[in-house]
Parts: C-alpha cells; structure tokens; sequence
C-alpha cells in the first residue's frame, strides 16, 4: 500500500525544486482531515471529476453553434485536451501533474452555454458583466456541493489556477502558468482542425509561415509548442516560450479570429440574434418570476441576490437545457 505521506515524500524527491508540493499546499479555506491515501491536489481533481458541472461541458459549445456531426469538439472535449497537452509538459518540467490536472479541468467549469457568444450576450445582461473564469471559481467554491453540503473546498493553488488561467494576472504555481498557456495551445489549434473539417477553411489558407515554422499537422504543431515551453522554460522559476513560437502562435490565433470566431459562415447574424434573445429571456423571466428557479437555487437569494442566483443558473445551463427551457415558457403549446 502506498501512503499519501509516501506520494508527498516522493514529490521532493522527484519533482523540480520550482514544483507545487502537496504537503507545501497553502490549504483549503475550510481546513478538513487529509486522506490517507491520496495527495490534497489529487483529491481536488477528484472531487472536479465526478461533479456535475463538469458532466455539463459535455453539452457545452465550444466554437460552432449546434454543430452537425459527432467530431467537433465540445467544452468537455476541450477541457480533455488542455488537461492532456498541460500533463505532458508539467512532466517535461518535473512539475505537480495532480495540481496541473486539477486546475486544467477546472478551468472552464463555469462557461455558459453558447460559448463565448453565450459569455458576451450574459455579461450585457447581468449587473456588473460576466466572466467565466470568475464563474468557475464560483462554482467550485460556491454552487459544486459536496456529500457534506460544503463547496468542493480546494486547495488555493487550485482555486487560483482556476481563477487566473486567462486575463492579465499570473498565477502564483508553475502548474498554474502551465495550464494558462496550454489552454491557448489547445483552443487554437483544435478550432483548426473543427474549422478544417467543417469546410470554413482550408489547410492551404493557413498562414504558411505559420506552419513552415509549427508543422502541417494537428500534432505536429501542437509538439512543436509543447517542446518549446519545456526547452525555454527547464530549469527557470517561470514558464516561457521563445519569441519566434510565441509569435507564430498568436498570428494563428489572430488568422482564426478573423477566419472563424468573427466569420458570419459559422456564427450568422441571425443565430447570435436568437441567442441573444434566448439568454435576455431566460434572465428575465427567471428574475420575474424566482419561484420558478430550482430549489437549491432560490435557497441562496437571501445570501447572494436574486441577480446573482439568476446569472448563476443560466451560466450553469447546456445549450439543449437553455433551448428546452426557453420553448417550454416562452413557445405557446397547441390545446390537447
């Protein structure tokens, strides 16, 4: 049998000096017994795998809205694929892959339905806007019950792995840097290959500097990147990549900006309209109307605000749940 003080001891042995050690955790806000077998940064994955929140991904857009076919990626999938490409290059580096797994599948557990479009038309509507990484945190640390009616309490360096894997701030772990970069490595490169097979672009179209440098392939630009960050970064208390892979990336990430994310082929007017509409609906309805949210819901109103419980139940919706809900109040039944 394996003790969970023989996995921590074993992390000092093993792991870079620069990796998050478990037995170093800054703790849980809510302090609990430890496990006699697993790590607190395994436990945490635990508890983020068999949530519900997470199940919820799997019914989550990704980039193309209702797609047609079983092959494009979904929030789930996306989720998978960061975890998978931050794995491999925390163990390049020799850094915590229980930490770098439990922040890379916690990262978007508080994405809207609809995707980015479903962020954007819900930041319009809720007072003082939306973001998801915001939301995911929130729904670890507040709307994720565990079996003893508390938040899913993990441990800090989660918690702001989670937090800050997009925007401006750095989070404090290297694991935590790890999942912010892989985040970008995943989307840009998986959106190609749905963009791709979807017939909005072709692989000629792709900016050919850009894959002369990176490789023609899905996988092969996806190693090349990962082996830089593990070569600029080995031995250095920050992670980085070279300027020549940094910049190659982000004029991918810029070519599918302009080509797919903005292009009225995958995203028409009209559809953005209706989801638009749908989410505007939705908040308003349910803020008119509170005794129609679920129980485990209304029970937070006095504590958070109608306002907050509303934001946090349509964020928490699918993309089918939200369309279900939508024509149940608001599409008139024929008489039977």
């Amino acid at each position: 049998m394996i003790l969970r003080t023989q996995l921590e001891e074993r992390e000092f042995q093993i792991l870079s000096p620069y990796a998050a050690k478990a037995a170093q955790s800054r703790g849980r806000v809510i302090p609990e017994p430890q496990c006699d077998l697993r790590t607190d940064f395994q436990r945490d994955r635990d508890r983020i795998v068999h949530s519900k929140s997470l199940r919820r991904l799997m019914h989550k857009t990704q980039v193309f809205l209702a797609p047609e076919g079983d092959h494009f990626r979904t929030r789930l999938t996306h989720t998978l694929e960061v975890s998978q490409i931050a794995r491999t290059i925390a163990r390049g580096l020799a850094l915590n892959e229980d930490l770098t797994e439990a922040i890379a599948m916690g990262h978007d557990l508080g994405h809207t339905p609809f995707g980015h479009n479903g962020e954007n038309f819900l930041s319009e509507r809720h007072p003082g806007g939306f973001r998801h990484n915001e939301q995911s945190l929130r729904v670890v640390d507040c709307l994720e019950k565990n079996s003893r009616g508390r938040s899913m309490n993990l441990t800090r360096e989660v918690r702001d792995g989670i937090l800050n894997h997009t925007g401006p701030a750095i989070p404090f772990t290297l694991e935590g840097q790890v999942v912010k970069t892989s985040d970008r490595i995943a989307y840009i490169n998986h959106d190609i290959d749905d963009a791709i097979r979807g017939g909005i672009i072709s692989e000629k179209e792709l900016p050919r500097d850009c894959i002369e440098y990176l490789g023609a392939t899905h996988g092969e630009r996806i190693n090349k990147l990962v082996m830089d960050m593990i070569e600029q970064s080995d031995g250095r208390d920050r992670i980085a990549m070279s300027s020549d892979a940094l910049e190659a990336m982000e004029r991918l990430r810029g070519f599918m900006f302009e080509r797919v994310y903005y292009s009225k082929v995958v995203k028409k007017d009209e559809e953005l309209d209706k989801i638009r509409n749908m989410i505007f609906f939705l908040y308003d309805y349910f803020r008119a109307n509170p005794d129609r949210l679920p129980e485990e819901r209304r029970v937070m109103i006095g504590e958070c605000g109608l306002d907050e419980v509303v934001k946090d139940h349509i964020a928490g919706m699918t993309d089918r749940y939200a369309v279900s809900m939508f024509s149940e109040i608001f599409v008139p039944k024929g008489w039977r």
